[in-house]
């Protein structure tokens, strides 16, 4: 059965579908804003290519992050809405297990200020929560093969083997990984691994009156 797949967390829109384990279609659209109204018009763009109806998927599967707030927001509140409107399951996937590709890693994603999301795996299951680092300067990572996105220079100070992806794979791995799970009982959250770059006001907030 179909799983739609679709991930927002960075400067892209982009979406795969996967049925039967074999990947029947997929778009990549790199935009740095536009995506809550380029997201929808991109999916069904999607199922139209591979002759396909919305009531024809079996399931939707969305990336939750890390990566840029407002894309994952974009990205998680489609995934819901559509999962409420069509009855379907809605699998929210990490950037991290997108790109895990099986055994013991560190699995990479680029975080602002040249720093980097990175969480490490055993046996291909995550291990351990992720987190902030810098690549110059990480502190307690063990020294494993790095795999996905930027993980060039963090590879260079452990002495350690990289592999990178590119984010052009993002939506079909996602669709891959949706696909071996079983229906998830929650709703799809987004991941956040560091604070809203926004300052809050300096002015004191208005007072409610009764």
């Amino acid at each position: 059965m179909p799983t739609l797949a679709f991930d927002t967390s960075a400067a892209h829109c982009a979406a795969a579908l996967v049925m039967g384990g074999r990947l029947c279609a997929q778009r990549h659209e790199g935009m740095a804003r536009g995506q809550a109204e380029r997201l929808v018009p991109l999916l069904e763009d999607l199922l139209a290519e591979a002759g396909l109806r919305w009531h024809d998927l079996s399931a939707l599967a969305v990336g939750v992050g890390p990566g840029n707030f407002t894309g994952i927001r974009i990205g998680v509140s489609a995934a819901r809405g559509l999962a409420l409107a069509l009855g379907l399951p809605a699998h929210g996937i990490t950037g991290f297990d997108a790109f895990a590709p099986g055994g013991d890693t560190l699995v990479t994603l680029p975080a602002p200020r040249g720093r980097l999301y990175v969480q490490p795996f055993r046996d291909g299951r995550a291990e351990g929560p992720p987190c902030l680092t810098d690549p110059a300067a990480p502190a307690g990572l063990p020294h494993r093969p790095v795999y996905g996105i930027g993980g060039s220079a963090l590879a260079q100070t452990l002495g350690v083997p990289v592999t990178e992806s590119s984010w052009s794979g993002i939506a079909p791995a996602i669709a891959r990984v949706a696909a071996t799970r079983p229906a998830p009982p929650d709703k799809p959250k987004p991941l956040y691994l560091r604070s809203a770059g926004a300052a809050l006001p300096a002015d004191p907030p208005p007072v409610i009156l009764p």
